[in-house]
């Protein structure tokens, strides 16, 4: 038995696992506002609220959570940036078209027309810069070594 033909291939990555993790906040953002939810307006009851050391109130809402949300989805982004992989290229497309729905839902739907809309839309252009700029910077690496 040849052991170099047992050896386990890795399944080739699909479409879900290439698609950009700010799609969901931007999908998050779409069904909350579907919802009825005006992420213009501050909530009259925050989701949190306590008292801090220095005696200041510290309360947080939907809007904060959303971005703190697509904050967590950027950081898994440029993890996932960091794998050199045949897909690299879809997962940029992929990443662009993400960008390019946010712009363009930004300056056309009025409740997109909102700063947390657009603090997502900005984590989707770091998302896409900082996607090829690792890129590029691990195919470097991986042509020096080789």
């Amino acid at each position: 038995m040849n052991p170099l033909t047992s050896i386990p291939t890795r399944s080739k990555p699909g479409i879900i696992r290439s698609l950009p993790m700010l799609a969901l906040a931007l999908l998050a953002y779409n069904i909350a506002l579907s919802m009825g939810h005006d992420f213009r307006l501050t909530a009259a009851q925050p989701l949190w609220q306590a008292t801090l050391i220095s005696g200041a109130s510290w309360s947080a809402g939907w809007n904060e959570v959303m971005i703190a949300g697509g904050l967590a989805l950027l950081f898994i982004e440029i993890l996932k940036s960091t794998r050199t992989t045949q897909h690299s290229t879809l997962e940029h497309l992929l990443s662009m078209l993400v960008f390019i729905i946010f712009i363009v839902e930004f300056l056309v739907v009025a409740g997109a027309g909102t700063n947390v809309f657009l603090l997502l839309g900005l984590m989707s252009l770091i998302d896409v810069m900082g996607g090829y700029a690792i890129s590029i910077a691990v195919a470097r690496k991986d042509l020096n070594i080789s």
